[in-house]
């Protein structure tokens, strides 16, 4: 590893409040996260650190992977041991030795969603604030009681509109929906909404066992036997004596009738399947609350006012405009002076990191990593901890080089507060800001995990093998390219969705559109929402030119670990039939699935095929180890003892891409699979590695990649939703070379995208703006990189403008 001068300096102990050496330090000794390499790393204390290097070096794994989880570990261990087995615990990271490291808050971009009941509000806790305000200071109709702040709350059974259960919208359904073609009987599959499969077999026979005609058509049934069939409450219990197949036996069984209503309605609410959700909603019409207005609480909560406005009205306000009725209201009493400044306090800190176009009301799953990661950011800022470390997962990600200067100066204010902030940060004006650099590489994967250099940014400049460096000092020049002609248009008019009103504007084909502004200015509502349904319900004109739309996205290709990179590309698919026509396979008569981890056969039936099994400790959390049967590998003995070109089913899924592609060269269909991941950078990725360890940029690149190994001739349309997030810049370099492709091959490509860099290559800029929220939803400019920048029109043209001149 390689020290500036100066990284000597702060390793010398000065004296703590009583008189002992106090470590300025965090010391790393050993790191072996991951692809860590026995790291040895010093970080001073009370700086502005961030992690670079190119995407899958080791960044994460040595911020998060081992200097949050040691800080974790510790603090649990001053938990009581029966208290410990409650919380959900990360592992013990492997390292040797970290001294120095004072408790730590993560910020991470968390992939999972949230619940629909959370809200900016509950995210942020200024919904507490609120509540208390209009408990304690609202005003009341005449006579009535005075509530408690949990009456205000959609969440609680105090507030919640009985109605809708404070979601502020009914689902309900209907026979039309239920049953779409009423000319089918329900043995030919009348009522769409049962299950298929043998489920719903099940419900058919229990009907026919109940003596109802499921072989007469549905219109010709009576209303009332329809009313029952569809919409009962009833689970009438019969047996049924199933038709005999001649090859099984089938014998009778107790089977319970449930209503098609019952069944989507259950369905739609305890259901963890997002495919069995979404099909369940088909059969349902949202409509805002009848009692409640879509407002989510009672009456008597309702009834409450501050300023003249309800606290739905208030809630469903834009922070900034929050803020400037909370400081224009003359307020009466002490109390309400205190908690109305104690609420603009909260919100000033959003509005300064960009977001004050949300609303209190406005549901956490609608909002991006990065804008709840900021949410939780600008919480901290409120709490006033002291000496702590906070480690941050790109927060810059989603934010517009203008909101960008904002984040710059709260990460200042965090550590003037006496804290040490840790950030794991590809964008180059955070890591020119910096006090400290950690440049982790020099490539991905197996070629990265040593950390090249650790001193002051400056430097990293003498650093040869260092990706970062050759961007941070002497960014490498884009190759000139002319803008290309476009051979045709999409015109959207009138588009009025969100903060879009009444917006037009025209996307060329054939080349490469970025579409730019502030968060919150509407970009990904006009790309992903208003383009993408405008082109989908034009695929089957015959003189449209666009054939195919293809909408690339961040969320994840799978939800648990059973799911990888070679199942979700179909790369596994191809790998068991070259196993299952190997000689010694076909001499014992296995098919594909035997070499399956998940299903029984060829798998470890120890672990499941899952390669771990659950260890409980007692009174310690419950950890996870390598399975003892078949060590990790998840197969069984019998099934690892056929091998492909010495390799058996459990080494080639832990071969890499890259190795993979070498190993596979002279397999057609495994190769070309295997050369759009390495060309799109993503070579350093085990082929069996899980879903769950893939950042969003990693799976969209995946889906990229998967799309590449299929080009088509007919002319598609990619729409692509920040695909430089968690990107280097020069795995940027690497990406926009693949997307040009694209376009090259007579394609059209429509980014939405923050990255100067990749808006100055394009051929045509879609800004919008001038703000956020109320603010935006408007063309701010329209045109090649070079026009908008020189026009100045917006809120993007002199960052373009810098980008421009840099290149």
């Amino acid at each position: 590893m390689r020290h500036s001068p100066d990284a000597s300096g702060p390793a010398v102990p000065g004296p703590g409040p009583g008189g002992e050496a106090v470590d300025p330090c965090v010391r790393v000794r050993g790191a072996r996260e991951h692809n860590l390499r026995g790291v040895d790393v010093d970080i001073p204390r009370d700086t502005l650190t961030v992690f670079t290097g190119v995407s899958g070096s080791g960044k994460s794994s040595l911020a998060f992977g081992t200097l949050y989880a040691e800080a974790q570990r510790r603090y649990f261990e001053s938990v009581a041991p029966y208290a410990r087995r409650l919380i959900h615990q990360i592992g013990a990271p492997k390292v040797d030795a970290v001294t120095g490291l004072p408790p730590a808050v993560s910020l991470e971009q968390r992939r999972s969603s949230p619940g629909s009941r959370s809200s900016v509000g509950t995210v942020t806790l200024l919904s507490n604030s609120l509540r208390m305000l209009y408990s304690r200071a609202g005003t009341y109709p005449p006579g009535a009681p005075r509530l408690d702040s949990d009456a205000f709350s959609p969440n609680t059974a105090s507030g919640a509109c009985p109605s809708c259960h404070g979601l502020g919208r009914i689902h309900r359904t209907s026979e039309e929906l239920l049953v779409p073609d009423p000319s089918l009987s329900i043995r030919q599959g009348a009522i769409a909404a049962w299950p298929g499969a043998w489920q719903g077999k099940n419900l058919r026979d229990v009907l026919e066992v109940l003596g109802h005609d499921v072989d007469r058509p549905w219109r010709e049934l009576p209303a009332a036997e329809r009313e029952w069939i569809l919409f009962t409450e009833e689970q009438p219990v019969v047996t049924v004596h199933p038709v005999r197949d001649a090859d099984r036996i089938q014998r009778p069984y107790q089977g319970t009738y449930m209503s098609a209503h019952r069944y989507v309605m259950r369905t739609f609410s305890d259901t963890k399947s997002a495919t069995l959700r979404a099909r369940a909603e088909k059969f349902l019409t949202d409509a805002p609350c009848p009692v409640c207005e879509g407002h989510r609480l009672r009456p008597e909560a309702l009834a409450v006012t501050f300023a003249g406005r309800t606290i739905a009205e208030l809630a469903g306000l834009a922070l900034s405009e929050l803020d400037g009725v909370l400081a224009s209201f003359r307020t009466e009493g002490e109390a309400a002076r205190v908690l109305a400044e104690d609420l603009r306090g909260r919100i000033a800190p959003v509005v300064e990191l960009g977001l004050g176009y949300l609303s209190l009301d406005r549901t956490a799953p609608t909002l991006s990593a990065g804008e709840l990661q900021r949410l939780r950011l600008a919480t901290q800022l409120r709490s006033g901890l002291f000496g702590v470390v906070y480690v941050l997962d790109e927060p810059s990600a989603g934010l517009h080089p203008a909101d960008t200067e904002a984040l710059l100066g709260v990460l200042d204010r965090l550590k003037s507060a006496g804290n040490t902030v840790f950030v794991v940060e590809h964008h180059l004006d955070v890591v020119r800001h910096a006090d400290w650099l950690v440049d982790v590489g020099p490539l991905a994967g197996e070629h990265g995990g040593r950390v090249l250099y650790s001193g002051p940014p400056e430097g990293l400049a003498g650093v040869a093998e260092s990706a970062t460096a050759r961007h941070l000092f002497a960014r490498p020049a884009a190759a000139a390219r002319p803008v290309r002609t476009a051979t045709g248009t999409v015109r959207v008019t009138g588009a009025d969705r969100h903060n879009l009103r009444d917006l037009s504007v025209e996307f060329p084909l054939g080349v490469f559109t970025a579409v730019t502004g502030v968060s919150g200015s509407g970009k990904s509502t006009l790309v992903g929402q208003v383009l993408a349904r405008e082109v989908d319900g034009r695929l089957a004109e015959a003189d449209f030119p666009v054939r195919r739309l293809v909408e690339v996205d961040q969320k994840p290709i799978g939800r648990t670990p059973r799911s990888n990179l070679a199942t979700y590309t179909g790369l596994f698919d191809v790998v068991r039939r070259l196993f299952t026509a190997l000689p010694e396979s076909k001499a014992r008569g296995w098919k594909a699935g035997r070499f399956s981890f998940n299903v029984p056969g060829g798998r470890c039936e120890t672990c499941q095929g899952e390669g771990f099994v659950s260890v409980e400790l007692l009174f310690l959390p419950s950890t996870y180890a390598p399975c003892p049967v078949c060590a990790g590998a998840r197969y069984n003995a019998e099934t690892l003892e056929v091998r492909y070109a010495g390799l058996d089913i459990a080494q080639v899924l832990g071969l890499t891409v890259e190795a993979a592609a070498a190993f596979f060269a002279d397999v057609p269909a495994a190769s070309r699979s295997l050369r759009a991941l390495v060309d799109i950078g993503l070579g350093y990725l085990r082929l069996g590695q899980p879903a769950t360890e893939l950042s969003g940029g990693e799976a969209q690149r995946i889906k990229l990649a998967t799309e590449l190994q299929r080009l088509r001739r007919d002319h598609t349309l990619y729409l692509l939703d920040e695909p430089t997030t968690g990107l280097h810049p020069a795995d940027v370099r690497v990406l926009l070379g693949q997307l040009h492709g694209l376009v090259d091959a007579g394609h059209s490509v429509v980014v939405v995208e923050h990255d100067m860099e990749v808006v100055a290559g394009a051929d045509w800029v879609v800004d919008l703006g001038p703000g956020g929220g109320a603010e935006g939803g408007r063309v701010t400019a329209c045109g090649p990189p070079a026009e908008v920048a020189a026009r100045g029109e917006g809120r993007t043209a002199r960052y373009l403008a810098r980008a421009l001149g840099a290149s």
